[in-house]
């Protein structure tokens, strides 16, 4: 192939211009390459990196041949933590263990051998006068057993005209089925809650206990359960519109589709919340904004969402959408970690911290709503004017380029603005997302495991169950109890046709607890 051939021209002139232009190409080429390593650098702390930002000695080693960082540079930033989060060193000595008031004692008298049982000087027996008592903390392996249900049957001897009558069957999560509702629910609470995927647990069935269940049989029942806790969560709606605040979020998660031969579709679950309310969660085959539309119809209030386009049409003189602050700063902190340290996305990050100051101030001194109003309207509305300024003048900065991770964050920050705002004039209001985040992080924790969801028509099921779950942990329930007591009498009201679910869930559980308590 042969090489471009550059016309040289000869007059001065021209020259000049034709150095000038390569000039700029150089300069075009420096910073595509400065993008181009941040962004590497990025891709690979967020793949590699640990959660409290420091970077382990194999970590160095992955960073060590990234183009634009030197190995002084990288175990520099290994040494050194976040500069918004700080964690406490753990005490080398935290002491002994005290072991729960509430659990049975039960005691192991272990005896003397045979040779201090007698005085070795007059050799009479001795006898006990005391113990050497310790405690540990033990446990029954787990044991299945067969469980031999008999209804009594009744008649009369003198009157068998009368007939046979019989005891009625016992209300059922699954009726007629093989499994009790023990067996289901630890099933349910082994996936969702400790994310053990069904094929691992036929195998810990088979393999401890010589019990061999199929993969297939565990799903048949959880889509059982399903079915259950679908319209269960459906009559959490309300409960959700309430309080007239919502945050929402979602999370990719795959599915088995038929639509794509050999490949898994990336659906979507939509999670709603409330801080101190029901969580909701909702399957879309899609991203799109039509999946919150039909959720959200009948709102009225304000919805806090971080700056995904899907949310932002929901503005309206009904409902007020408020940003989120900790999705601003994850911006400014990736482009930190991105850019080197970079210095103005440090100072960003130190103003955002002095936010989240006043939060934890009013958290602390357990504050009413109107008295967390009134300390950000004198503590945190000057720092907000600052923060924005300061926003402002590092995107116009010749240094900071539109296309870079500091440039991404002040354009996504400065975007988001006018609904981070609102924060500062609603005390109920929370100063971002994290508490939905939270309810969904089992979810990202889970698909890990899980890889997929077998059909398109399981998702709006195991939405349901993951609702129930993350709804009681939210409440401070105990999912076990509640889903014991109620999933029977949600099974027995469907098959009756009885659809009024709203007394049976997680909230109305929790009340009436209280109330007979």
């Amino acid at each position: 192939m042969a090489e471009a051939q550059i016309q040289i021209p000869k007059d001065n002139e021209s020259l000049k211009k034709l150095a000038l232009k390569q000039a700029h190409k150089i300069v075009d080429l420096e910073r595509m390459i400065q993008l181009q390593a941040a962004q590497i650098r990025l891709i690979l702390i967020k793949k590699y990196g640990c959660k409290s930002e420091k970077l382990s000695d194999n970590q160095l080693l992955l960073l060590e041949g990234e183009p634009g960082i030197t190995q002084q540079e990288v175990e520099q930033e290994a040494q050194e933590m976040s500069p918004v989060k700080t964690r406490k060193k753990r005490n080398p000595n935290p002491g002994r263990i005290q072991l729960p008031e509430h659990l049975e004692r039960v005691e192991e008298i272990i005896p003397c051998p045979k040779d201090q049982c007698q005085c070795p000087q007059c050799g009479k027996e001795t006898k006990v006068f005391d113990y050497e008592i310790s405690e540990v903390l033990d446990l029954k392996p787990v044991e299945y057993f067969v469980k031999v249900i008999k209804r009594e049957k009744r008649a009369c001897p003198d009157c068998p005209e009368q007939g046979v009558q019989c005891a009625p069957p016992l209300k059922r999560i699954v009726d007629k089925g093989k499994f009790s509702d023990d067996f289901i629910i630890d099933t349910l609470l082994k996936k969702y809650r400790l994310h053990q995927p069904l094929f691992r647990q036929s195998v810990n069935l088979v393999e401890d206990f010589n019990l061999d269940i199929s993969r297939s049989t565990l799903c048949v029942n959880l889509m059982k359960v399903g079915e259950l806790c679908a319209p269960l969560s459906g009559a959490m709606r309300p409960e959700l519109f309430e309080g007239g605040y919502i945050q929402a979020d979602e999370t990719p998660i795959w599915v088995q589709s038929p639509r794509k031969k050999g490949k898994n579709h990336q659906a979507y679950l939509f999670e709603y919340s409330r801080p101190d309310g029901p969580v909701i969660f909702d399957f879309s085959l899609g991203r799109s904004r039509e999946g919150p539309e039909v959720m959200l119809k009948g709102f009225e209030g304000i919805l806090q969402t971080d700056g995904y386009s899907a949310y932002l049409k929901f503005s309206t003189d009904k409902i007020t959408r408020v940003g989120c602050m900790a999705h601003i700063r994850r911006k400014f902190d990736e482009a930190y970690k991105a850019e080197k340290k970079h210095p103005l996305a440090l100072e960003v990050l130190g103003m955002i911290r002095e936010l989240y100051a006043v939060e934890k101030q009013a958290r602390e001194k357990e504050l009413s709503h109107e008295q967390r109003l009134k300390l950000r309207q004198s503590q945190s509305a000057p720092v907000m004017e600052k923060l924005k300024a300061r926003i402002t003048e590092i995107r116009l900065k010749p240094t900071v380029l539109p296309k870079s991770q500091l440039g991404k964050a002040c354009n996504y920050a400065l975007g988001q603005w006018e609904a981070i705002k609102h924060y500062l004039n609603n005390g109920h209001v929370e100063i971002d997302n994290n508490s939905c985040e939270r309810s969904i992080r089992p979810v990202a924790i889970g698909r890990k495991n899980w890889i997929h969801i077998g059909s398109e028509n399981a998702g709006p099921k195991i939405a349901g169950i993951i609702s129930i779950v993350e709804t009681c942990l939210k409440l401070e329930i105990r999912p076990r109890d509640y889903l014991k007591e109620i999933l029977p009498e949600v099974a027995e009201r469907l098959k009756t046709g009885r659809q009024e679910l709203s007394d049976l869930t997680p909230m109305a559980w929790k009340a009436n607890q209280s109330t007979t308590a």
